[in-house]
């Protein structure tokens, strides 16, 4: 397992130990993990959202996947 330093402002340094009293994580490290796999979560909802949208603005692509990467390039 990786390990990293993230510095935090005093704000930050709070939340963190709030939440770790509120027992939403066993520990700060915890609450981390649970606050980057929440994050995680949300931006893969964001980007279906996203693409859900494109779609309705008619923004998608129709054809062979082979021809359509050969106009980008």
């Amino acid at each position: 397992m990786a390990t990293i330093s993230v510095p935090l402002n005093s704000k930050q340094t709070e939340t963190l130990e709030y939440l770790v009293k509120q027992r939403v994580g066993a520990n700060r490290a915890d609450v981390m993990r649970k606050a980057l796999e929440k994050l995680s979560e949300e931006e893969a909802v964001q980007m279906v959202l996203r693409a859900q949208k494109e779609m309705g603005e008619g923004k998608v692509l129709y054809g062979d996947l082979r021809e359509l990467a050969k106009k980008i390039r």
